[in-house]
C-alpha cells in the first residue's frame, strides 16, 4: 500500500493502474514517454473488470520516490513466482487469495489494510484514504506548496486540497517563529 501513502493515489486509481503505466526507469523515452524519473499514469478507464475507476476524468503524472520504486521491485518479483499473475496487465493482482492472478478490487484494498492494521495490533483501522491525507501533509511539510500538493492529488480545485492540509506541529511552531523574527528581527 505503498502507493497510497508515498504517492497519494486513491484507492480505485492503485487499483486500476496497469503495468504500462508503471514508468520505473529514470528515462521513459523508449516508452514513448517525455516525462523524466520515475513515474506512473493515472488514467481514467470505463471498463475495468475489477470495479477500479480513477475518479478525475483527466490523466495526471505521479513522480515516485526511491522507496516506491524499491517496493515495486519487491511486489513485482513476488508476483512473478504466481503464475496465474503472469497474463494480467493490472499491476495489483491476487497473489494470496482466489482468483489468483485477477485484478484486485478497489475493497480488497481497504480488507488488506484493516488485517495489516489488525496485525499491527493498531486500535483502529487504517483506511486508504487516510493515507492520501498523510501524503499531502507530508508533501506540505516537506515545503511543498498547495498547488504543488493538488497537482499531485489531482484535484480540479485548491479548496479540495486544503482539506488535506494537516500541518505537523513543527510546522505551526516554525511559522510562529518566523512571524517573531519578521515583526521583531531577532528570535
Amino acid at each position: 500500500m505503498v502507493l497510497l501513502g508515498r504517492a497519494g493515489l486513491r484507492r480505485g486509481e492503485a487499483a486500476g493502474l496497469r503495468r504500462p503505466d508503471m514508468h520505473m526507469a529514470l528515462d521513459s523515452r523508449s516508452l514513448g514517454c517525455e516525462v523524466p524519473g520515475e513515474h506512473l499514469h493515472v488514467v481514467r478507464r470505463e471498463d475495468a473488470p475489477n470495479g477500479a475507476i480513477a475518479k478525475s476524468p483527466w490523466s495526471r503524472v505521479v513522480p515516485l520516490d526511491f522507496l516506491v520504486v524499491q517496493a515495486y521491485d519487491a511486489y513485482c518479483w513476488e508476483r512473478q513466482q504466481v503464475p496465474a499473475a503472469a497474463g494480467c496487465d493490472f499491476v495489483l493482482v491476487n497473489l494470496f487469495r482466489e482468483p489468483l492472478g485477477a485484478p484486485m478490487r478497489p475493497g480488497s484494498v481497504t480488507e488488506l489494510l484493516a488485517a495489516l492494521s489488525r496485525r499491527a495490533g493498531l486500535e483502529r483501522p487504517v483506511h486508504p484514504h487516510m493515507l492520501r491525507h498523510a501524503f499531502a501533509s507530508n508533501v506540505l511539510d516537506a515545503g511543498g506548496t498547495l498547488d504543488e500538493a493538488q497537482a499531485l492529488l489531482g484535484h480540479a480545485s485548491l479548496a479540495s486540497t486544503q482539506v488535506y492540509a494537516h500541518p505537523a506541529p513543527a510546522r505551526l511552531r516554525a511559522a510562529v517563529d518566523r512571524l517573531a523574527r519578521d515583526t521583531t528581527g531577532r528570535r
